[in-house]
């Protein structure tokens, strides 16, 4: 889908550097100041304390940019560092991967805000370690998508817990059941209360995948796009953003 902007020229770079999410019934830049037009009133900007809004509507200050070092290298980008006064959203994307933290999420180090790399919540990679084979039904109760208990024949492994995404294999692959939510005392049966598999689950091998955020170990790519979002209505400055990474050894 195409997205509207109003864009500035600058005659310094010879080109259009920025990108504005409001819309100005006109604009001029005179004495040092941009002037606009919205609704028959006029507006000078950059005059007062508060940022992020124009004509009375909020917005979000964001900055897109890339890692790129390497770019032949498969590398695992661990962290992201704002020299910054503030903390900002973080989007990543890259071509083997992608995250998202929220501002919450950097800690303030030294002047600098640091997090580690964390994958997309709720989007399980059955290809990465997170992923773990339990073993083969014994017999399963309840039919989805109302609660549904499997049993083995054998004590299920201690790494296993509640909030795990278990799955079923079948002729098209693994499908989700859906969380664990309970785990019996002698660690033989499973309970999940609300099930996103419709239907009775087969006896069949069952797998399951750990929690994607809590599991994360970083973003695997050969470049990392990054996007920080930052909707604070006080003045907020970023300096630079550094992102330690080493090369991926399969």
């Amino acid at each position: 889908m195409r997205e509207n902007y109003t864009l500035t020229y600058s005659e310094s770079v010879n080109g259009w550097p920025s990108f504005y999410s409001y819309f100005p019934d006109f604009a001029l830049g005179m004495n040092q100041y941009l002037y606009s037009f919205k609704g028959g009133n006029l507006y000078r900007h950059n005059t007062n304390g508060l940022r992020n809004n124009y004509y009375g509507v909020s917005y979000e200050s964001t900055i897109t940019s890339v890692f790129n070092q390497m770019p032949t290298t498969s590398k695992v980008f661990k962290t992201i560092e704002l020299e910054s006064d503030d903390s900002w959203n973080c989007e990543l994307v890259s071509d083997l991967g992608a995250g998202y933290m929220p501002d919450s999420y950097f800690i303030e180090k030294e002047g600098a805000f640091f997090a580690f790399i964390r994958r997309l919540e709720g989007v399980d990679n059955l290809a990465l370690r997170s992923a773990q084979g339990l073993g083969t039904l014994l017999s399963t109760t309840g039919v989805g998508p109302a609660p549904i208990t499997l049993t083995f024949s054998f004590v299920i492994n201690s790494i296993m817990s509640i909030g795990d995404v278990a799955y079923t294999n079948s002729i098209i692959g693994p499908v989700e059941i859906g969380a664990i939510t309970g785990i019996s005392q002698d660690r033989k049966t499973i309970t999940i209360a609300a099930p996103t598999y419709i239907g009775t689950v087969p006896v069949s091998y069952i797998l399951y995948v750990k929690n994607s955020v809590a599991e994360s170990y970083g973003t695997l790519g050969y470049f990392l796009q990054f996007k920080l979002s930052n909707s604070n209505t006080s003045a907020v400055e970023l300096f630079t953003v550094d992102s330690d990474a080493f090369k991926s050894n399969p």
